[in-house]
């Protein structure tokens, strides 16, 4: 299947929304990689608890754009799934801190390399040099979208979990 018939400088809407197809595909074929049993909100908590071990609440809702109440919900069905641990902060015993598990860290690592197995499945079937491109093009996208993420920049004012 061919997306698009690319010009010599393709525009960046033309490219958005090849890599919004590419992204609905790749939720497809991560489908088969099942996220069972934490739903996709709660699957963004842990990837965030991994990258920010130990923040708070308040931060996780923030980086979530959610609000405390959701936020805290879904902390609480991974803490009962053994996924996320709250601990008192070492600096004011008030204050709970949030980090992944051990089950947690187990649960992403089987379930990204459940993922990677459906991703090199199709990879193989592209030519090496087509690959050589893809990697190259992800790795800019990537740097470009760390960026934006750090910024905190979002075109969304929605607050949901």
């Amino acid at each position: 299947m061919t997306v698009t018939a690319f010009r010599h400088r393709p525009e960046p809407d033309e490219v958005a929304r090849v890599t919004a197809t590419a992204a609905e595909l790749l939720e497809v074929l991560w489908g088969r990689a099942s996220t069972a049993p934490a739903s996709a909100s709660q699957l963004r908590v842990l990837f965030v608890l991994e990258h920010q071990e130990g923040i708070n609440l308040r931060t996780l809702a923030d980086s979530l754009a959610s609000s405390p109440p959701s936020t805290s919900r879904l902390c609480d069905r991974l803490q009962a799934a053994g996924f996320v641990e709250r601990v008192v902060s070492p600096t004011d015993r008030r204050e709970l801190r949030l980090r992944l598990s051990g089950r947690g860290r187990a649960f992403l690592a089987d379930l990204r390399e459940r993922r990677e197995a459906e991703l090199r499945a199709v990879l193989a079937g592209m030519p090496a040099g087509k690959r050589v491109a893809l990697l190259e093009g992800l790795d800019a996208f990537c740097d470009a979208a760390t960026a934006r993420a750090h910024d905190g920049v979002s075109d969304s004012g929605s607050r949901t979990a």
